[in-house]
């Protein structure tokens, strides 16, 4: 048997899940400008691969945001 959660257990859980999708695209982010500003690699398409990666991430984030606001509604 499943259990039923409340609306607010459910919006606590969401919220926690969707913190975390935030920190990993902003990670993400951060360590490939890092890349790209240090120089330290050999080319720049690391720290450019590594900015576009967080950026992906960060769009399923807003996706995920609008799906939930669209079944809420």
């Amino acid at each position: 048997m499943k259990k039923r959660l409340t609306q607010s257990e459910e919006f606590e859980i969401m919220k926690m899940v969707l913190d975390k999708f935030l920190w990993l695209g902003f990670g993400i982010m951060a360590y490939g400008f890092y890349a790209l500003v240090s120089g330290t690699y050999a080319s720049m398409s690391y720290g450019i691969s590594l900015l576009v990666a967080g950026v992906i991430v960060l769009i399923l984030f807003v996706a995920l945001l609008v799906k939930e606001y669209e079944i809420v509604k």
